[in-house]
């Protein structure tokens, strides 16, 4: 459902999977047990938690059923990754629960609109995955991910408190939420209360003890029997009811252009949280036989999932951190476990629907209250404001706009924030001066490499950063500026920290080029590694600039060639 923590090491993770099944059909099928044990915590798990999140949404619970069990057969046949568990997931629910909701105030069709764009989140990543555009997930900075985290459990503990308090919900914004929880304050039900505490308590200790102990299961069984020992529904506490059971009406895509032209940037949003999130859970949670994570293809199985999520009537889906990580606990090796838990909660959809009558909403309301702790990283937020000031603004600025704003449009601005950040970062990079090291080859920067021995008329200046249009005109203006105070008869650009070269930046070496040429400076450039920063330098016209033969592989080299008295 959350963020990851990444509680468990790769090497725990094999450990655990490569522990041989008891049995005597183990030899016949190798980790069948285990896959099935797997299965029935990750069912115990996922119960409480796609009822909740299908409520988060807007939803009827049973919904959050077929959600699961279309996504886990979307990806069980599709995706790359033997582990990963997907289903509802309050990490996008709240981004689109509010904009899905005001289509339908505005004369839409939620039991429409939520498939619809289920089905075009489905395309997008299907589309990312043939692509390979699995390094789009790398677009969110870890403070931006903590600050959208963030945002999100305060929009989770809000639209919950109705629940929690017993009262009537209302309104999808934030702030209107709290003036109306605020407004009905003398109407709170201290029972109810009462009874999603408890459910987040258990939770908590459940958490403490393992995270294999379904502790939302437990919780939601106990707060169930004390609604029926001590009829509490007398007492104003609000029940599920009896759940529809059966198949859900069969949903048929009707994408107009309207909807085509609401839906798409929203569904463009979800589509990148789920690839960022996807990313990180199959690279987190490795198979067992230790293979690469293949994201791209798992991109494809997040894209079959939502596919049959939006057939099957649902909402988009997500893979899940903690329930994959539930499932690496149990032993489990294969999607085999994640598909016993599928079958259980579709029974439970079919035929289970009066077993959950008495459940009561409180408690669905402390599962959630217990995600939105667990996503908010508190420890996360206080290290980056320790050792990062300036990334910590982005948390603040990230989680205030989603807080504050529509979710969709906060995700936005974290994204944008995100880019600017890391162009930031990139124009900040300037020319560094660097001294040969006494008795060696070595040249290094200053103070930091030991004694160092002085050069005549030679200026080697290193770029530690791809050299790119954002920070083109700080480098050209830094090295004139080093090379008016320094008057050197020969510069050397120590490249080995330069990892591209767009066409903007080489221009500016061009320039750079000329001005040594009217100076009648030597220039040449040294240890240039990177192969794309050398396809670069080929394909802009900077090695017919200054010629081959000023390309050199060691600064050193450069300048024994280079250097006044010295011939090429």
């Amino acid at each position: 459902m959350a963020m990851p923590q990444l509680p468990i090491s790769p090497g725990s993770e094999r450990s655990i999977a490569a522990e041989p099944a008891p049995g005597v059909g183990a030899s016949r099928f190798p980790g069948l047990g285990r896959d099935i044990v797997a299965g029935l915590t990750l069912a115990a798990i996922t119960i409480p938690e796609q009822m909740a999140t299908a409520r988060l949404g807007g939803f009827e619970p049973q919904i959050g059923f077929f959600a699961f069990v279309a996504a886990t057969l979307g990806f069980a046949v599709f995706g790359a990754s033997r582990l990963l568990t997907v289903g509802a997931d309050s990490t996008i629910t709240p981004i689109f629960a509010g904009a899905l909701a005001a289509l339908a105030g505005s004369g839409g069709n939620l039991g429409h609109t939520a498939p619809t764009l289920a089905l075009l989140v489905g395309v997008l990543l299907l589309l990312s995955g043939v692509l390979r555009l699995g390094w789009i997930a790398a677009l969110l900075s870890t403070p931006v991910i903590t600050g959208f985290l963030a945002g999100v459990s305060i929009h989770i503990l809000v639209s919950q408190l109705p629940g929690l308090f017993g009262l009537p919900g209302g309104s999808h914004k934030l702030v209107s939420q709290v003036q109306e929880i605020y407004a009905q304050r003398g109407a709170i039900n201290p029972v109810s209360t009462a009874i999603g505490l408890s459910v987040l308590a258990i939770m908590l200790v459940c958490e403490r003890i393992t995270a294999r102990l379904p502790g939302a299961l437990i919780a939601l069984g106990l707060a169930t029997m004390a609604v029926m020992l001590f009829r509490l529904e007398a007492r104003g506490v609000a029940v599920l009811g009896v759940l529809p059971e059966g198949l859900p009406p069969r949903f048929s895509p009707d994408l107009g252009w309207e909807d085509f032209r609401q839906l798409l940037p929203l569904a463009l949003i979800i589509s990148l949280v789920v690839m960022m999130q996807t990313a990180t859970v199959s690279r987190s949670f490795r198979d067992p036989d230790g293979r690469e994570a293949n994201v791209d293809r798992d991109f494809l199985g997040l894209g079959a999932a939502n596919l049959l999520a939006g057939l099957a009537g649902a909402f988009p889906v997500n893979a899940s951190p903690p329930r994959t990580a539930v499932v690496v606990e149990s032993g489990g090796g294969s999607q085999l476990g994640a598909l016993t838990a599928a079958a259980l909660v579709l029974a439970l959809a079919l035929a289970g629907g009066a077993l959950l009558a008495h459940v009561p909403e409180a408690a669905l309301a402390g599962v959630l209250l217990c995600v939105a702790q667990r996503i908010f990283r508190l420890s996360t937020i206080l290290t980056i404001a320790r050792q990062a000031p300036a990334e910590f603004a982005l948390i603040l600025c990230t989680a205030f706009a989603i807080i504050l704003l529509p979710i969709e449009t906060g995700v936005a601005i974290g994204v944008g924030l995100s880019l600017i950040h890391g162009v930031w970062m990139t124009t900040r990079s300037q020319p560094i001066e660097f001294s040969k090291i006494a008795g060696t080859t070595i040249w290094w920067p200053p103070g930091e490499g030991g004694e160092t021995e002085p050069v005549p008329d030679v200026l080697v200046v290193a770029f530690q950063a791809p050299l790119l249009f954002a920070n083109a005109q700080s480098f050209q203006h830094g090295m004139l500026d080093l090379l008016e105070r320094q008057r050197p008869a020969l510069l050397v650009l120590e490249a080995g920290g330069i990892a591209a070269i767009d066409y903007t930046a080489a221009q500016s070496l061009l320039a750079l080029a000329g001005v040594c040429r009217d100076r009648g400076i030597a220039f040449a450039i040294a240890r240039v590694e990177s192969v794309r920063a050398r396809q670069a330098l080929q394909q802009f016209g900077v090695v017919a600039a200054i010629g081959q033969d000023h390309l050199f592989h060691s600064v050193d080299e450069a300048v024994g060639a280079l250097r006044p008295g010295a011939s090429v």
